[in-house]
């Protein structure tokens, strides 16, 4: 008949709880020996019993080195009795710099550099990476030239209309220069009477004739842009 299932519970008989940690505990020695031989394991175990007594066991010469080799590894005994932010914190930590790491070795392989230990697979991986952001420079560096280009067009545009505004002011401002001297030429000299009559007769100007100035003025205007 089989052996039945023991129930896993604190033993209430105090003589019965000696003999079964005594059993245990050899057992457990016995174990952690047989690991440390058959698989060539660091192993370190510490026992205390409910008077305070010490039991262990370590491959190592002195306990105290495989305790502070416990100690530097990532999840530390001060990692692990960590608040849980800080320990959600050191993990992140964990997490970035393998990532940094991981972005530093990519950059130094899309230049070039330590390509040794990469298989045909990655170099081919890291070919087409390559390919894909030459064409994502290539385009980008067109965008650009477009956009200067549609801008350099723009601001001709707003040259030529400020150029064309000003030549209009300007053909507009030798006009009335011209009507202003041509008036002052043939105005009054002093002579009276049928004299001046016959001098303003004589040097008579149709700019001067308020009713013709436009049609003058206008003419005037059609020339200077012909020239």
């Amino acid at each position: 008949m089989g052996r039945g299932k023991v129930e896993l519970k604190r033993i209430d008989n105090k003589s019965s709880r000696q003999v079964t940690f005594a059993k245990r505990r050899n057992g457990l020695l016995k174990k952690a020996y047989e690991l440390s031989v058959l698989c060539d394991a660091e192993v370190a175990l510490i026992i205390f019993s409910t008077r305070g007594r010490l039991f262990e066991f370590s491959t190592s010469s002195c306990m105290y080195k495989t305790l502070e080799r416990y100690r530097s590894c990532n999840f530390n005994s001060e990692a692990t009795a960590a608040p849980e932010t800080e320990l959600n914190n050191y993990q992140e930590y964990l997490k970035l710099k393998t990532r940094v790491e991981f972005l530093q070795t990519t950059q130094r392989n899309l230049l070039g550099e330590d390509l040794g230990p990469l298989n045909m697979k990655e170099l081919e991986q890291l070919e087409n990476q390559i390919e894909i952001s030459l064409k994502h420079i290539r385009a980008t560096k067109s965008q650009q030239s477009l956009d200067q280009l549609f801008e350099l067009k723009r601001k001709e545009q707003q040259l030529q209309d400020v150029n064309k505004d000003l030549r209009k002011k300007i053909q507009e401002t030798s006009a009335e220069n011209v009507l202003q001297m041509s008036c002052q030429d043939v105005g009054p000299s002093g002579s009276s009477g049928h004299a001046n009559q016959a001098n303003q007769q004589q040097h008579f100007h149709p700019a001067c004739d308020p009713s013709m100035r436009i049609g003058y003025q206008r003419n005037f205007l059609d020339q200077l842009n012909n020239e």
